[in-house]
């Protein structure tokens, strides 16, 4: 079984921020699976697509403490590290920019960094989400947390759509054939 765990805060407040990129691509996953997200067995909701055995996972344990729920998954689900897919938000990426690695470090993001203590590991794959925009980035923690602007409403959409068709493609081609074309 592939999991893909998206990172992103729980709760209406939260729903349309940036920071919640990984739950919108996860969705839109579980929407082309037609399958439906359910409370999990620890601090976290789960679908399964059981054409094609694939886990999509959003933790509920608020961003920074993300890896308590990973770890929880992980063990409960018996995953193996390298089909553990981890799909967030990233600031030093701009706007509709893809990135699919196999391992990587935190990069400045809490949520990855609560992942990475938790499993002990920097050797899983991720997707990260391009957010930064022309607004000012800083302080990272604010910008974040606020949704984006009506113009770039449009490419965040587009790039939902091309992440899910991303992780279709790890599912379909695998993650090294998948990365040559996207990372390009």
């Amino acid at each position: 079984m592939i999991a893909f765990v998206g990172l992103g805060n729980p709760g209406r407040t939260y729903e349309k921020t940036k920071h919640n990129a990984g739950f919108w691509v996860v969705d839109e996953v579980a929407r082309r699976e037609k399958t439906n997200f359910k409370p999990g067995f620890g601090n976290y909701l789960y679908a399964i697509s059981g054409n094609r055995e694939i886990l999509l996972v959003k933790p509920t344990t608020g961003m920074n403490n993300s890896g308590t729920a990973v770890k929880d998954i992980k063990s409960t689900w018996k995953i193996d590290l390298k089909d553990l897919y981890l799909i967030f938000d990233d600031l030093d990426l701009p706007l509709g920019k893809l990135r699919l690695r196999p391992k990587g470090g935190e990069g400045s993001h809490r949520g990855v960094e609560s992942v990475i203590y938790q499993l002990g590991s920097t050797h899983f794959p991720r997707l990260r989400f391009g957010i930064a925009t022309s607004d000012t980035m800083r302080p990272a923690e604010e910008y974040v947390l606020k949704t984006f602007r009506k113009k770039d409403q449009i490419i965040a959409a587009e790039s939902i759509t091309a992440a899910a068709e991303v992780l279709d493609s790890v599912v379909r081609r695998g993650l090294e054939q998948t990365m040559n074309v996207i990372n390009r």
